[in-house]
């Protein structure tokens, strides 16, 4: 496996796994972000879907699509991710009743809840970084090693559509 599917495999498994992002739009005053809790379905590739409200300043600013930024570290901080990708708002009944969960069910008045809105974000390219152990890396500093050639290979810029 190379390096870039490597990559794209692991971030695609922390996501899954881990779920919490910080999404924001391009050019918004909010363009840093608000934590945001991922639902994806089957394989890699995406899209990646957001259960939100009428109201959020996210939903408020994507119009029918706009340019967004998905930022992720994995709880074990092993993997971080800058994904950029397109953001539309949606309220399909379909899509709704597939990815609905006690989770997503505790924010709303069931899933009938007039004020459900779904973010579709649909990822385009993605700069990754595997962290797998800093703590090898300071020791191979103190005994003289450069960790930086050690990395070299755990970053990628890769496309996730």
């Amino acid at each position: 496996m190379s390096n870039e599917a490597e990559l794209k495999s692991k971030f695609w498994k922390a996501l899954k796994s881990d779920r919490t992002t910080m999404l924001g739009l391009v050019g918004s005053e909010e363009d840093g972000g608000q934590p945001m809790t991922a639902q994806i379905e089957g394989d890699e590739d995406g899209p990646i879907w957001f259960f939100t409200a009428a109201g959020n300043d996210l939903v408020e600013g994507a119009g029918s699509r706009h340019a967004a930024l998905l930022n992720f570290a994995s709880k074990g901080h092993e993997l971080f991710a800058k994904v950029e990708g397109d953001l539309s708002v949606s309220t399909d009944r379909a899509t709704i009743e597939r990815l609905w969960n006690p989770f997503v069910a505790a924010w709303f008045e069931g899933k009938d809840d007039p004020k459900i809105r779904l973010l579709r974000f649909d990822p385009r390219e993605a700069q990754i970084w595997l962290n797998e152990n800093s703590l090898f890396a300071g020791l191979k500093m103190l005994f003289g090693s450069d960790p930086k050639k050690d990395y070299a290979d755990k970053t990628a810029e890769v496309r996730l559509n």
